[in-house]
């Protein structure tokens, strides 16, 4: 059954935060700060809480891990606020099953991924998404990411999988306002649309016609400010706050590499946590990048 019954398509709007993944010292999934890391999002008011994502380091997951987050996730969501997994396996049959797995334990809505590799041409990915989605009886998003997965669908696919397949009624898009508003205007009123690039130019987003945005947890709090002064017409008032997490929002979001080391450090932090241990590292922080981190850490306090 899913967590929260009634949360379809046309509902789901705002800050959904995708979860980092917390390690032990051991290299395990540290259960503790997984638990601490929904409570304080809920807490502060996220409209949903999203995990698996590149922020959740999806693809360095095992299989048993990526279920063991599905299954910690919805237990520690409790139904609170709808529940997005997102889908990343190799093949068809692995993502229906882990998709059905994700229904199982109460997730609202999936975000499929491509598989892995890039180059697929885009009716092979129609075919692919479309198979996925028709097995799953839950709304589905896909990650329309070309910038960091390799490969995405144009407007004109995106409308055959909708027209193919009735389940997809989501996009997450990872693309600037002006992107994301020609695929809005080329869509028409098929998709709910969100973007994510770690709250990147939320305002104009949500001018464009987004429904919300997926970002990484490092500042969420801020983001469902921003987001609260927009939805009730304070435009002015939104972007004022915007102005002052921009600068930390470009420092961080350079690339994904950047996320996962700086913007992970910053939320472990604001949680309360010791430092992250890293899985394989791809980017070490440096001094300086610490002293900047520092900086940011110390402007913003804990969350809450």
């Amino acid at each position: 059954m899913s967590a929260s019954p009634g949360a379809g398509p046309s509902t789901l709007a705002g800050i959904h935060p995708i979860l980092y993944a917390f390690f032990n010292a051991d290299g395990t999934l540290d259960r503790g700060a997984m638990r601490r890391q929904v409570d304080a999002l809920i807490a502060m008011g996220a409209h949903g809480i999203a995990v698996l994502g590149l922020a959740t380091e999806v693809r360095s997951l095992t299989p048993a891990e990526r279920r063991m987050l599905m299954d910690w996730t919805a237990e520690d969501v409790g139904g609170r606020v709808p529940l997005a997994v997102t889908i990343f396996e190799p093949t068809a049959e692995a993502q229906i099953a882990a998709a059905r797995h994700a229904r199982s334990v109460g997730a609202d809505w999936l975000i499929l991924q491509p598989p892995p590799g890039g180059g697929t041409p885009e009716d092979d990915l129609v075919d692919f998404f479309s198979t996925v989605g028709s097995a799953v009886e839950l709304p589905f998003a896909i990650q329309n990411a070309p910038e960091y997965l390799g490969v995405g669908l144009t407007a004109p696919g995106l409308r055959t999988l909708a027209s193919r397949c009735p389940q997809f009624r989501l996009l997450k898009g990872e693309a600037s306002a002006v992107a994301i508003a020609a695929l809005i205007g080329d869509t028409g009123d098929r998709l709910t649309v969100f973007n994510g690039r770690g709250g990147l130019e939320i305002v104009d987003n949500l001018a464009a016609g987004c429904a919300g945005i997926i970002p990484a947890p490092d500042v969420a709090d801020r983001l469902i400010g921003i987001h609260a002064a927009f939805a009730a017409g304070d435009e002015h008032g939104a972007r004022e706050r915007y102005a002052e997490i921009l600068p930390l929002i470009v420092f961080v979001m350079q690339s994904i590499d950047s996320l996962l080391t700086y913007g992970k450090l910053l939320a472990a932090r604001r949680l309360g946590l010791h430092d992250p241990v890293q899985r394989n590292p791809a980017l070490k922080p440096t001094a300086f990048g610490l002293a900047c981190l520092d900086r940011w850490a110390g402007r913003f306090g804990r969350f809450g």
